[in-house]
């Protein structure tokens, strides 16, 4: 398939510029792949395609406030620091894109209160750098209190107080992210305790989904596309849940196109999850035979994204796009805070 295979139109009004206020009460598209059905429910209703001794398999990863503003040494020009990926916590170094970028060169210092500055010690892209910082304490406790929420750049907002906690899922555990899980964000813990009770198995792992999830694809050819690696983990006690399930011939659902792209990098030859833990560049686009994910729950994505090339993969590619046409066409709220689609 082709890049410009994955195109759709909508209306810009559509983009969630702000979730909803209740987390579960995001509209549900329910797609069925047997038949082909569509029905419209509530996520809150999600519960209800569940049964017992299914599984629910989330990704625990925190999203840190990434974005930082400070001021350049001398001129006190304003710039804008998006942490990526610590390189070295040793040394402090971090991967970042600055912007303005022209006015950031090599040698530069940039202070962003005073208790945190970082200086640039090398050029990697045309937006990129390599920084080392300088603070003492902890450095996620400072830039929770300097950073701002990483909110994709299609929301054209800008971060405010309530996006620390709405951009976030309530299970979200280990920092590392600079984007979230955004499926997850409709869950609530009284909705997940609805499904523990029901006998689901909910289990988590981890993908610290990185800057690249934004990134377009800028090749037709699709084999040519090359995902940026993002750090994951795979632990015992998600294969025992998982692999559990499997041979019980009952569901794995997955929650999130980063936990699916986790667990489908954990596969063995017996096509049973084993752990693991590393940097997965994989890239999942139509055909792709899945081994672990047998429902998924996801958002809507962006014209050719390569979220919406995993989903089509996993849903079928016309029934995934005609199920976008009847979303656009029914006003649903889409990408990371708009609402849900459960793939059956």
């Amino acid at each position: 398939m082709k890049l410009s295979d994955f195109d759709y139109n909508f209306p810009k009004s559509l983009v969630a510029k702000y979730p909803v206020e209740n987390r579960d009460e995001a509209r549900l598209l329910v797609i069925d792949r047997a038949t082909g059905d569509v029905e419209h429910r509530t996520f809150s209703d999600i519960h209800e395609y569940f049964k017992k001794g299914d599984s629910l398999v989330l990704n625990d990863t925190k999203v840190f406030p990434a974005r930082l503003i400070g001021r350049k040494e001398k001129t006190n020009a304003k710039i804008e620091v998006f942490l990526l990926r610590e390189l070295s916590k040793e040394e402090r170094l971090w991967d970042v894109i600055v912007d303005p970028a022209r006015k950031v060169r090599i040698g530069n210092k940039i202070y962003f209160s005073d208790k945190l500055m970082c200086e640039v010690i090398d050029n990697t892209t045309s937006r990129g750098r390599t920084v080392r910082f300088n603070y003492s304490g902890d450095f996620f406790k400072l830039i929770d209190n300097v950073g701002q929420t990483p909110l994709p750049p299609y929301i054209k907002r800008d971060p405010e107080e309530s996006d620390k906690d709405n951009y976030q899922t309530v299970y979200a555990r280990e920092i590392g992210a600079v984007a979230a899980p955004t499926a997850g964000l409709h869950f609530t813990k009284k909705l997940l305790g609805r499904m523990k009770k029901k006998g689901v198995s909910v289990t988590s792992v981890l993908l610290h989904i990185g800057h690249g999830t934004f990134r377009p694809v800028e090749v037709e050819d699709l084999t040519k596309h090359k995902m940026d690696s993002e750090y994951y983990e795979i632990p015992p006690e998600a294969c025992v849940a998982v692999n559990k399930t499997k041979d019980a011939k009952k569901n794995v659902f997955v929650c999130g196109t980063s936990t699916v792209r986790a667990l489908e990098s954990s596969v063995t030859t017996m096509r049973q999850l084993a752990p693991t833990r590393g940097w997965t560049d994989k890239f999942i686009y139509p055909p792709y035979d899945f081994k672990i994910t047998d429902k998924l729950i996801t958002n809507f994505h962006q014209p050719k994204s390569t979220l919406l090339m995993l989903v089509a993969a996993f849903s079928d590619y016309d029934l995934m796009m005609k199920a976008y046409k009847k979303a656009v066409k029914e006003k649903y709220r889409l990408f990371s805070y708009g609402d849900a689609m459960i793939i059956l």
